[in-house]
C-alpha cells in the first residue's frame, strides 16, 4: 500500500518546525502540504523541506480538498495537522491499525478509551461530544471522535462519497454564512455507506503557535444541519448500482 500525508496548513511555521521533523519519511510515500495562503513562512520552509505544496485557490477548507485531491498519489491518505495536535509518532500506528483488519478507514481518536484531549476547553470538549453522539445515532455509527482531522483512510472514497462535489457543502455554507469542513459529513457518509472503521488511541497536545480557526457556533449549526439532512437522503452507492 502507498500512503500520502496531506499536512493541511495556513500560518503554522512554529508548527511546522517542531512537529514536521518529527515525521520518518520512510513511514509514507508522498508529503503533500495544503497551504491555505500562508504569509509567515509555512510556503518556504515546506519546499526547503523537499515536501510537495498546493496553495488552494478558493477560500474554505472543503475547496481546499477539492482543489487538492487530484495530487494526492497514494492509494491512502492521512490528514494531519501541523500545529501539534496531530501526534507525528501515532503514524506507523495509523497504518499498522488499517492493516490489522483491512478497514477502509482508521481514526486517530482524540477521547477513545477514555482519553482527553489537551487543546480542548469546555465548548470544544462538549461540540465534539455532541457531534460524535448525534453522528452514531443517526448513522448506527460507533464513532468515539467523529471530527477529527487526524485519521487514514482510501483515497478515493473522497470521491466515491461525493465529498469532491461541490453541492455537498454549498446549501449549508450559504444557510449560516461561513465555510466548512470535510470531516464530519465524511464520518456520516462513511457509516451510511457501510464502511468499516476502527479507532486508535491519539491524544491531542496542545496547539504549538499560530491560532486557532475556529468559528464554533456558525461552523456547529452547519455541521448540525448538514448530518441532519444526510440522515433522510438516500444512499449513494445502492442508488449507483441501480443505474
Amino acid at each position: 500500500m502507498t500512503v500520502t500525508l496531506l499536512v493541511v496548513a495556513w500560518n503554522e511555521i512554529e508548527g511546522m518546525k517542531a512537529i514536521m521533523p518529527q515525521v520518518n519519511k520512510e513511514w509514507i510515500d508522498q508529503i503533500l502540504v495544503l497551504d491555505g495562503g500562508s504569509t509567515d513562512g509555512t510556503v518556504e520552509y515546506s519546499k526547503e523541506m523537499g515536501y510537495d505544496v498546493y496553495i488552494q485557490k478558493e477560500k474554505g477548507l472543503n475547496n481546499a480538498y477539492r482543489e487538492v485531491w487530484p495530487l494526492i498519489k497514494g492509494e491512502y491518505v492521512i490528514t494531519f495537522s501541523p500545529d501539534g495536535n496531530s501526534p507525528a509518532e501515532d503514524i506507523p500506528k495509523l497504518i499498522e491499525k488499517l492493516k490489522e483488519d483491512n478497514y477502509d478507514m482508521v481514526i486517530g481518536s482524540r477521547y477513545y478509551g477514555g482519553i482527553k484531549s489537551e487543546d480542548d476547553d469546555i465548548i470544544t470538549a462538549f461540540g465534539n461530544w455532541l457531534f460524535t453522539g448525534t453522528i452514531n445515532f443517526l448513522f448506527k455509527a460507533n464513532y468515539s471522535d467523529a471530527m477529527t482531522i487526524y485519521r487514514i483512510y482510501r483515497t478515493e472514497l473522497f470521491n466515491t462519497l461525493e465529498l469532491n462535489k461541490e453541492s455537498t457543502y454549498k446549501l449549508f455554507e450559504k444557510m449560516y454564512f461561513t465555510n466548512i469542513g470535510v470531516e464530519p459529513i465524511l464520518s456520516a457518509r462513511f457509516a451510511k455507506e457501510g464502511f468499516k472503521s476502527a479507532d486508535i488511541q491519539s491524544p491531542e497536545p496542545a496547539r504549538i503557535g499560530g491560532e486557532r480557526k475556529l468559528q464554533i457556533v456558525r461552523w456547529g449549526l452547519a455541521y448540525m444541519t448538514q448530518v441532519i439532512f444526510e440522515k433522510f437522503k438516500p444512499k449513494l452507492l445502492r442508488d449507483k448500482n441501480e443505474k
